[in-house]
């Protein structure tokens, strides 16, 4: 198995190479991978201490954000090596102030392994959630370089727990500790005979949390708002836009506004949006403040506003979910005390699971489902103050994740 996954590194970095020919997302992944040593040993020396925090991605960044802030202010004389494997966390945060270099992850070869290890030399490594690289993994341990695993989740289906997976198994070991986000996940790591491990919550409830302590402001989203019953769909996609389009559309002669948060930013993207609906749209990007106030619909096509522009309204759609892309961060809106609607493909999200059984969201699967739920919260004002608390509730509950790692790490100082 060790040698099959080697061998199939070598050749998904040739298969890699010759697609980012044809893919901007691919190029950049190859392009900074190419750049990493180079920036390591220009900005890490040997007597720097560090640690190296790596996330696969940016969701993984930002539900590692509050442990990676904590430490940084314990340790402040440390440097601190961000990594990402994904060009849509890197480039996203490639500039966080929590970092003194960001870089790319190298492909998980022993010799990348060596190599990366020997210019950073961390005090302390965190992954984040996913992320295993056996190779990596085997290079930490072969050191003794603390290690540690926040924020996971495993299934029964992963490779760790079938017959032929004894080489990923392994990799696990390599952690001095893991957190997890639930019991069952806690259970399928003591079952491999690991059990340095405990249940910590998800550090993302933390993330979301203090977003209520910092300034929410947007000007003009509240210019836009005007005092009105305001929907927003958040990271929405096409088979989003089809379902809330139309309600958009029924909804002329209401007062009611509506904010769009797509995905896909793109001129061509927004203006096909625009086409499609029959009240007046503007745009971040050709907006003008003067005339906010008098636009129904408002196409949030930026980076960085959404959570943010959710503290202004009174009712959540998140997109993802009603397609095959996957649910997106239904936490954002929750922690703002929003009822939350999202598509019924979302098995795979734990919290979108519990938040519906508790009856702050609500799953649908057709427009049907969806105009009535809409409509509902929309007129029934009691119960859609009753159901975004109940959000809010469920995040309040499951703050804490951060302080039981902290607490963790402060028994045996570094």
């Amino acid at each position: 198995m060790k040698t099959l996954y080697s061998s199939g590194i070598h050749i998904a970095n040739l298969f890699i190479k010759g697609a980012s020919i044809f893919n901007k997302k691919l190029k950049l992944g190859v392009v900074g991978r190419s750049e990493t040593f180079t920036r390591l040993k220009t900005h890490i020396s040997e007597k720097d201490r560090t640690f190296w925090f790596h996330c696969a991605s940016l969701g993984e960044y930002e539900q590692g954000l509050p442990v990676f802030q904590q430490l940084k202010e314990k340790y402040p004389t440390h440097k601190i090596v961000l990594s990402f494997f994904s060009p849509s966390g890197y480039e996203i945060r490639k500039d966080s102030p929590i970092a003194d270099i960001a870089v790319y992850l190298p492909l998980d070869t022993k010799n990348n392994a060596k190599q990366f290890l020997d210019l950073v030399h961390p005090d302390l490594i965190v992954f984040v959630k996913y992320d295993i690289w056996p190779n990596f993994l085997e290079e930490i341990q072969q050191r003794q370089l603390r290690a540690l695993l926040i924020s996971a989740t495993f299934r029964a289906e992963q490779s760790f727990f079938k017959s032929y997976g004894g080489f990923m198994r392994n990799a696990l070991f390599a952690f001095e500790h893991i957190f997890t986000q639930d019991e069952s996940s806690k259970i399928l790591i003591e079952g491999i005979g690991y059990s340095s491990v405990s249940v910590s919550g998800d550090t993302r409830y933390d993330r979301v949390s203090h977003q209520l302590n910092i300034d929410n402001t947007l000007t003009h989203i509240e210019t836009f708002k005007d005092n009105q019953t305001t929907i927003i769909f958040g990271s929405s996609w096409p088979e989003d836009d089809a379902i809330f389009i139309p309600l958009i559309n029924s909804c002329k002669n209401k007062d009611i506004k509506f904010i769009i948060a797509p995905h896909n930013i793109k001129p061509s993207y927004t203006k096909s949006l625009v086409s499609q609906i029959e009240s007046d749209t503007v745009s971040y990007t050709n907006m003008s403040s003067n005339t906010l106030q008098d636009y129904k619909v408002f196409i949030l096509d930026t980076i960085g506003q959404l959570s943010k522009a959710y503290h202004y309204a009174d009712i959540a759609y998140v997109g993802g979910a009603i397609g095959k892309t996957g649910l997106h961060n239904i936490l954002e809106p929750a922690v703002f005390s929003l009822p939350i609607v999202i598509g019924n493909n979302h098995k795979k999200f734990p919290e979108a699971m519990k938040m519906q059984k508790n009856g702050g969201l609500f799953s649908i699967s057709n427009q049907k489902e969806f105009n009535d739920i809409i409509h509902t919260l929309i007129e029934d004002q009691p119960f859609r103050v009753k159901s975004g608390q109940l959000n809010s509730d469920y995040i309040t509950l499951h703050k804490g994740a951060t302080t039981s790692i902290i607490e963790y790490l402060s028994r045996a100082p570094l």
